[in-house]
């Protein structure tokens, strides 16, 4: 079975809502759904949150990165980490993992590299996309950060399949853009029920029209893959490596603030990454 026909298959299963996620998801789904009540309170979250380790050391390393600690006092409990970050931030930490743990285990060093350097990619961006949604789109900064760590959600689910279609990820990259990326990301999106807000600007991003000037948060994702200095290794872009030299957001941004919004981006992405790190 070549490339085409295995992505064939995986879009007529998403189209049919079978969607095959990898196991030891079902704790990260669980708590995101409590976050997405209303009515959750800090104490509520803070305890569900204890049961999955992993999540619980995130929370608290983002509560004490530079993006969130300003003030330079360190947090060492879950409880006043919640509290610090807010539930909206602790929701997209809980979509961070349950992103990653999308990609399941893989066995083969070509495909830990791949979820390694898209998880990269997925921090850069998210990131990037905190910062240029206050200083340059003046979007919600928090659902910029979210859409950022969710928007290559459908490519970890991609490497998990891997295992039951060889050769899935073998060939042109820009395969999977054209083939795959919007019906199989967005049908995951809808499963894990990401507001339309955020799936409508996950696809313009897709769709690669950037707004002048950039105004809202799929523009604000645009400008942050653009601007992201790690590739997505599934797809081919014309993501720029050295923003000094893209006439394009040069015109809608003045170097000025282009190189301030970088200088500041530089330490959220390390602490992200960082907290992020698995």
């Amino acid at each position: 079975m070549n490339r085409t026909e295995a992505l064939k298959i995986i879009c007529d299963q998403a189209r049919q809502g079978e969607l095959i996620f990898p196991t030891g998801l079902d704790v990260s789904l669980k708590i995101l759904r409590v976050l997405d009540d209303p009515d959750c309170h800090i104490d509520q979250a803070a305890k569900l949150i204890l049961g999955e380790p992993l999540l619980s050391a995130r929370i608290v390393a983002v509560a004490n990165s530079t993006v969130y600690n300003r003030s330079g006092q360190k947090i060492t409990d879950l409880r006043n980490a919640v509290s610090r970050i807010g539930l909206r931030t602790a929701r997209a930490l809980t979509a961070a993992i349950a992103t990653r743990q999308m990609a399941g285990s893989p066995t083969f060093p070509a495909l830990r590299a791949t979820t390694a350097r898209l998880w990269e990619h997925t921090a850069h961006v998210a990131a990037l996309a905190h910062v240029i949604a206050r200083r340059v789109t003046h979007q919600d900064a928090e659902t910029a950060l979210f859409a950022g760590i969710v928007h290559e959600i459908g490519g970890f689910y991609l490497i998990s399949r891997a295992k039951d279609f060889p050769g899935l990820l073998d060939g042109e990259p820009a395969e999977w853009a054209e083939q795959a990326e919007a019906e199989i990301g967005r049908a995951i999106l809808v499963r894990l029920s990401v507001p339309d807000a955020v799936i409508g600007a996950i696809e313009s991003m897709w769709e690669g029209y950037l707004a002048l000037p950039p105004v809202s948060l799929g523009d604000t994702l645009l400008l942050a893959n653009d601007l992201s200095p790690v590739a997505s290794p599934l797809y081919e872009t014309a993501q720029i490596r050295n923003p000094a030299d893209a006439p394009v957001i040069d015109s809608i941004i003045d170097e000025q603030t282009l190189s301030s919004i970088l200088s500041e981006s530089v330490s959220e992405v390390e602490s992200l990454t960082a907290a992020l790190r698995f």
